[in-house]
């Protein structure tokens, strides 16, 4: 079976970020479901994938990245309000039965990601 991890590496510091929430949704049309939610460890990792067994499905998604708090705390110059605060990364799974990884490489004023295995 497949299943969905991530994880999140702050590139302006060369480390893992440690202790930013996730939250995972699922959508259907206009419908958007909460369906999971964990926080980054210290390496940057969650301790358990977002999604597998059952639950791991073909659909679109949304992972939320709540990144505010720790931009805070990681020495960065930030405007007020935050460049981003909140970052939304929306996907689809069309293969069940593989892993998908969806990792977030940030800095305070940018950020990319890719399908990763």
């Amino acid at each position: 079976m497949g299943q969905l991890t991530t994880h999140v590496l702050d590139t302006s510091n060369g480390r893992p970020a440690r202790g930013i929430l996730i939250e995972l949704f699922a959508l259907s049309g206009e419908a958007r479901e909460k369906i999971g939610a964990a926080t980054t460890n210290d390496d940057g990792r969650l301790d358990a994938p977002l999604l597998q067994g059952e639950a791991f499905r073909p659909g679109t998604y949304e992972l939320i990245f709540h990144t505010g708090a720790y931009l805070d705390t990681a020495g960065a110059v930030l405007p007020s309000p935050k460049f981003l605060d909140e970052i939304v990364i929306r996907f689809g799974i069309a293969a069940p039965d593989e892993h998908y990884h969806v990792p977030l490489l940030l800095s305070a004023f940018g950020y990319s990601t890719y399908r990763g295995s």
